[in-house]
């Protein structure tokens, strides 16, 4: 079981709730523990850990608890937090009784990953940001900087 992460709950905002923020400001309430963070994240151990505008970086440590089969970290733990980052980057751009969710997205893992590489950092920046379609790319690095995956999202943009 992933370790608690200090001064975070897990669970789900209502929808009554998120539509009375920005994203901005829904995107700061993860980050700095006034809003509940979501159960996959309290299932794989990650955080979000940074936010500006059309900027989110979500936090893990690879442990034991992520392999796969063949004994390195599964891809599926470099997709979720891309697809966080990237997602919650677009949702930081929105305004009040607005949201957003992912339409598609791409990842490509180009280092392994083990419980050896330490602390990584997934990075989501937004590319585009229309009034139907967000685009955005991330990065997730070691603490070296290397990059370990990348990748694109495209979400829609729709009334709440």
């Amino acid at each position: 079981m992933p370790s608690r992460i200090a001064g975070k709950t897990f669970g789900t905002v209502s929808a009554d709730r998120q539509t009375e923020m920005s994203g901005l400001e829904f995107v700061r309430g993860l980050v700095d523990g006034t809003l509940p963070l979501n159960t996959i994240a309290e299932t794989l151990g990650y955080d979000v850990t940074e936010v500006a505008s059309g900027r989110v970086v979500v936090t893990a440590e690879p442990s034991g608890i992520h392999l796969n089969p063949a004994g390195t970290v599964h891809g599926g733990l470099a997709a979720t937090l891309l697809d966080s980052c990237m997602g919650l980057a677009v949702q930081s751009t929105l305004e009040k009784g607005v949201g957003q969710t992912t339409l598609e997205f791409k990842i490509s893992l180009v280092r392994p990953i083990t419980p050896e590489t330490g602390p990584i950092k997934a990075e989501g920046v937004v590319l585009s940001r229309g009034r139907r379609i967000g685009t955005a790319e991330g990065r997730i690095t070691d603490q070296q900087g290397r990059l370990l995956a990348h990748g694109t999202t495209t979400c829609l943009v729709f009334q709440s």
